[in-house]
């Protein structure tokens, strides 16, 4: 067997930085239609605490009771339910770019429905409808985004795939506030129109920008996706060393993907305790992504700042637009520091520092509504971002990158799609308990998110493994023991067979990111 490759160290026909190479300033491009899919899915999710604080809005929906707009919220959730399989299928079958267009071609006619309709249930449909777009595009957009990046970039583009959601919601957010002032429908339904305006732009663009090399391999069209993979990260050089390296990755990872899933199933998830390890931190990231606090903040914000003396729709709207921009440069800041600071010591800064910020959030709320301590109202406000900011540096990023990391190649998909399912089932339980729970209970509610706050700190400590710097392989044996290596290369290191009988080792960490796409 010969040394290990890296890719990087390989000969490339593309400058150091970005920026002054003209085929990875023209990738720049599809790399942006790709972090739309996430821009769209932040906008709605910061849209709704917008809409709320809007007397005409709430009274376009039927002033809903708790539970009515529990549903209302929760739309947009459970349109995402029914796509999970449809999407993945057509992104597989017919491209990344073809699933992408259906999603952003539902979620403009979602977005027409609500910003062109009244009533809360026809509301409600329309968030249903743009939740089913939003799933196609969430599932074909971050693979595309992942599988045309440069190597050399790779790890920071799928990291700040998710930080984009908050780019998404700053934009929502601050729509909302300065369409507040209007005083007609337009207030609330010109937020809602505006929705649509990422999708079509992604709509426009797909005549102009490469489909996955992955996708290309996959169908045959090896000289397609040898095309692609040149003018963009060679300025155009076949032979450049680096591009025959990612092609011959590509078909062999391919080769591998269906020879390794042959036989695999959902139950192989508790065949050996490696596996079931797997799950069940997959089970804790998919609920404890949702169950932390965020969910009560992230869509019923207004209640919260009501609760303790913020009235104003203007300041609330303002506040919100401001924690969106500080959610934005925090998420960021956490997903360029996963390597340098480990998985391990993130997840446990962030849920230690969350849990301590929700105390005193419930602290301060219970002053203010039980005692009428004024001082409390700001304290609140206060922690509210030092709470998100402690999520942010932790959650956003490693809820996706951490699964990916623990999952072998051949249950790799299974079990990002059983995290998915408890995510869907997290923030359906949030949208619609929440409000219900807040009217009935208040402050006194944050107590039950305190609880689990510290739940999750114990889980990450007894069963979150670190997996800073370690090969495919080497994760494997964190859970699987030594034997794992064996597993590892039969599911994800490439082999080529030379002449004389010996073996070219391709498995590198800067390749981990895509093998899992």
């Amino acid at each position: 067997m010969r040394d290990v490759i890296n890719p990087l160290s390989l000969p490339n026909n593309a400058a150091p930085m970005w920026y002054r190479d003209p085929g990875l300033r023209a990738l720049a491009f599809p790399t942006a239609i790709g972090f739309g899919c996430s821009i769209s899915l932040g906008y709605d999710g910061s849209l709704m605490n917008g809409l709320l604080a809007n007397k005409f809005f709430v009274s376009a929906i039927d002033n809903p009771d708790p539970s009515k707009l529990g549903l209302i919220v929760a739309g947009y959730t459970l349109g995402g339910l029914p796509a999970l399989l449809p999407a993945s299928f057509l992104a597989d079958r017919f491209g990344r770019r073809v699933a992408l267009s259906i999603g952003c071609l539902i979620i403009v006619i979602g977005g027409i429905v609500q910003a062109l309709t009244t009533g809360g249930w026809k509301m409600f449909a329309g968030r249903f409808i743009v939740g089913m777009g939003g799933t196609f595009c969430s599932i074909s957009g971050s693979a595309y985004t992942a599988e045309i990046a440069h190597p050399r970039n790779r790890a920071q583009v799928a990291a700040l795939i998710q930080t984009c959601w908050y780019f998404g919601s700053i934009i929502a957010a601050w729509t909302a506030f300065g369409a507040g002032y209007w005083n007609s429908s337009w207030s609330w339904r010109l937020p809602c129109l505006i929705q649509i305006l990422p999708p079509l732009v992604q709509l426009a663009s797909m005549p102009f920008i490469p489909e996955s090399p992955r996708f290309l391999v996959s169908k045959g069209r090896v000289e397609e996706a040898h095309q692609v993979l040149a003018r963009y990260h060679a300025n155009g050089d076949k032979q450049d060393e680096l591009v025959l390296f990612e092609l011959q990755e590509i078909k062999e990872a391919l080769e591998t993907e269906r020879t390794a899933t042959e036989g695999v199933s959902y139950a192989t998830f508790f065949k050996t305790a490696g596996n079931r390890h797997r799950l069940a931190i997959l089970i804790m990231v998919g609920f404890s992504s949702q169950w932390v606090g965020n969910g009560i903040i992230s869509y019923y914000l207004v209640a919260i700042l009501e609760s303790v003396g913020m009235t104003s729709p203007a300041k609330q709207q303002g506040f919100n637009g401001g924690l969106q921009i500080w959610n934005w440069f925090l998420a960021i800041g956490g997903s360029l520091c996963v390597e340098w600071l480990g998985r391990r010591k993130l997840w446990l800064t962030s849920a230690i520092g969350m849990f301590f910020s929700f105390a005193i959030i419930m602290g301060c709320s219970a002053a203010y509504a039980e005692h009428g301590l004024t001082n409390a109202g700001p304290a609140v406000m206060a922690f509210v971002f030092i709470y998100f900011g402690f999520y942010d540096i932790a959650f956003t990023g490693l809820t996706l990158a951490y699964p990916l990391e623990i999952l072998p190649y051949s249950l790799r998909t299974r079990g990002m799609a059983i995290m998915s399912f408890c995510v869907t089932c997290a923030l359906f339980f949030n949208q619609y308990v929440n409000p219900i729970a807040l009217a009935a209970m208040r402050w006194k509610y944050y107590s039950i998110y305190i609880v689990l706050q510290a739940l999750t700190i114990m889980c990450i400590y007894f069963f979150y493994p670190e997996t800073k710097g370690l090969l495919l392989e080497e994760v494997a044996t964190v859970f699987d023991g030594e034997k794992a290596i064996l597993s590892a290369q039969r599911e994800g290191v490439a082999a080529d067979d030379s002449k004389d009988g010996s073996a070219t080792h391709l498995e590198t960490k800067d390749y981990t990111e895509a093998r899992a796409v």
